[in-house]
């Protein structure tokens, strides 16, 4: 199916970082939320975030964009 036929769902800057410093560079959530200079429990709401729209998008079958991290 042709991307541009997609519904698409799209992560900020800030979800990709998250999904970046946990699940890439397996930091636990403390260095990742120190890395991020944010608290646990927001780096913790933002991961959840994130993980809720790409099990939405993989499940759904829509495109994943990434935001500018300009906007």
């Amino acid at each position: 199916m042709p991307l541009s036929v997609l519904q698409t769902v799209s992560l900020s800057h800030e979800e990709a970082e998250a999904l970046r410093l946990k699940h890439v560079l397996n930091l636990s959530q403390t260095e990742s939320a120190r890395e991020m200079n944010t608290s646990q429990s927001t780096f913790q709401r933002i991961l959840s975030t994130a993980h809720a729209k790409i099990s939405t998008a993989l499940v759904q079958n829509q495109a994943i964009a990434i935001e500018d991290s300009a906007e």
